[in-house]
């Protein structure tokens, strides 16, 4: 018995045919990322913000803290590492192999707002939490003229 991906737009009744244009499109884009010659790590990323802080999540499954490296400058905010792929394959065959891995690079460009010295960085259960604190709101001052 051959093991196939699971795709919705392939029915019994329709084995390739997608139901709509978009459809299409999205299957062939994700076939060309997902292939072999071209595997691609890119971590997802959550990006959102409270009236203190900005919060970033990313995905990182099954890497350790220490892989991870986190640089500010100016107001980039730069988050690298690498995905190792384990080699050893103890007598597996594979059916299907979605799992990303590699180097990767994802990129936040920060608000003027934010407080440097006030950075967070968690990693627990494959998942970084960055947590960065505003600056407190600067309040107009009137200059009266003497």
């Amino acid at each position: 018995m051959t093991i196939t991906k699971y795709s919705p737009m392939r029915t019994a009744d329709y084995p390739a045919v997608p139901r709509t244009f978009s459809n299409l499109l999205d299957d062939f884009f994700n076939d060309v990322v997902a292939s072999d010659s071209g595997r691609l790590y890119v971590p997802s990323m959550d990006v959102s913000e409270t009236d203190s802080h900005y919060h970033i999540q990313v995905s990182l499954p099954g890497m350790k803290k220490d892989e991870i490296n986190i640089d500010l400058e100016d107001r980039r905010l730069t988050i690298t590492g690498e995905r190792k792929e384990e080699t050893e394959d103890k007598g597996r065959k594979f059916h299907v192999r979605e799992t990303r891995y590699g180097q990767f690079e994802r990129t936040v460009m920060l608000p003027n707002n934010i407080n440097q010295d006030k950075i967070d960085a968690r990693f627990e259960d494959g998942i970084l939490n960055l947590d960065i604190e505003k600056k407190e709101k600067q309040v107009n001052k009137q200059i009266k003229v003497k």
